[in-house]
């Protein structure tokens, strides 16, 4: 019913723009794809799996106003000057009509500024950074994934609940896991005064000492953790915080753990009760119509990049089609307040700083079956957590 529901929405607005098809005939619609497929594949091969599902099912009811949909997909390997000279050959030698993608913060930023630079909308799909939206954001760049703000704002009304007073917080150092931790001291402060912060760990992107890193936060002994970590440098930090015993007796907040992508490597050793944001595959009501298909497709449950991918393409066609047009200008115009369906409920990309509210879930980590799972759930939308267009006009330059 979902996907009925997202491709008749955008067949209907392609009948009423008609534009596209006198401007450029019957050719194929290029979208310019780029992220970090050999630097994070956990997440982004889930991701291209998801939005090739949606470029099947908009194509096979006749694309954006008789035109179809190419994507054109490039690998940065994790390189913000990677992905601007892909960009800039997409632009140039096969002709995009826009730009997609991203995974890391530092490179969603650098095809920002690339995407401003060359008058061509950016549609980013993970990057998490505040700026891209705020004090580093511009007309051509739109962001689907609730930002690293949002992800901390929905899991604040739980974590303020807490016993925990004395805090000690880990995370990557780099522009995503610094602007997590102010957030979460800045929100948390404001609901819960007596809490302190006794101790940060900011350890190199792929590359923490985890064992050094479990010690040292031990030793500042605090009630609660606040951890960004992911990917494998979440697994490493697990592995010797159960080992040394650092989470037992301990709150627990973490950020993105719940996501099948970080839940299935930790296995039997995933730790029980952390809160967390995440997405509790096969639960969601919403979600069973793109989950049985991507499951037929790729013999495999979809992940959240699985969602993300799926979710950006979709979007996007709408846009195309609320456009009638491929120019940087009109669709700028059609993105702004441009409504969109999602495997987890309706959303939009808001005006005011062109951030979506497709949001996320939040619940508590435990295991089934010797896997980890998300239990206690709860949707957090997107709308729900954002500042309001007053506060973000001060955000945003």
């Amino acid at each position: 019913m979902l996907t009925r529901r997202v491709v008749l929405g955008t067949a209907a607005a392609g009948l009423a723009a008609p534009a596209i098809v006198r401007a450029q005939g019957s050719t194929p619609i290029r979208i310019g794809e780029i992220n970090s497929y050999t630097a994070a594949p956990a997440f982004t091969v889930p991701y291209r799996n998801g939005w090739q599902v949606a470029v099947d099912e908009i194509n096979a009811r006749g694309g954006v106003a008789g035109r179809k949909i190419e994507v054109l997909s490039r690998d940065d390997a994790g390189q913000p000057q990677t992905a601007t000279q892909l960009a800039g050959e997409l632009l140039s030698d096969a002709k995009v009509d826009l730009l997609a993608g991203g995974f890391l913060s530092n490179v969603g930023l650098a095809m920002s500024d690339f995407a401003a630079r060359n008058n061509k909308l950016y549609v980013a799909g993970e990057p998490l950074t505040d700026a891209l939206v705020w004090d580093r954001g511009n007309p051509t760049c739109f962001r689907l994934r609730p930002s690293t703000y949002m992800q901390v704002a929905m899991m604040m009304p739980a974590a303020a609940k807490l016993k925990a007073k004395r805090w000690a917080t880990v995370a990557p150092n780099y522009e995503y896991g610094q602007s997590a931790v102010r957030w979460f001291k800045t929100l948390l402060k404001a609901q819960r005064p007596d809490v302190e912060f006794v101790a940060d760990q900011l350890p190199a992107l792929g590359k923490i000492d985890a064992g050094a890193t479990v010690q040292a936060l031990a030793g500042a002994k605090p009630d609660g953790i606040f951890n960004v970590l992911f990917g494998p440098d979440l697994t490493n930090f697990v592995r010797q915080g159960n080992t040394r015993g650092l989470f037992e007796g301990r709150d627990v907040v973490s950020v993105l753990t719940g996501e099948p992508e970080y839940l299935l490597p930790l296995g039997d050793e995933t730790p029980e009760g952390w809160l967390v944001t995440g997405y509790p595959v096969g639960q969601v009501p919403s979600a069973r119509t793109f989950e049985g298909a991507y499951q037929e497709r790729f013999k495999q449950a979809p992940r959240m990049g699985s969602v993300v991918g799926y979710t950006l393409l979709h979007s996007i066609a709408a846009g195309l089609a609320r456009a009638g047009s491929t120019e940087t200008d009109k669709l700028i115009a059609a993105f702004e307040g441009l409504p969109f369906d999602s495997p987890f409920g309706p959303a939009l990309y808001r005006a005011a700083d062109h951030q979506s509210t497709f949001g996320t879930f939040v619940g508590r980590t435990a295991l089934r079956g010797g896997e980890g799972v998300m239990v206690d759930w709860e949707y957090g939308d997107g709308k729900d957590a954002q500042p309001s267009d007053a506060e973000v006009r001060t955000l945003r330059r």
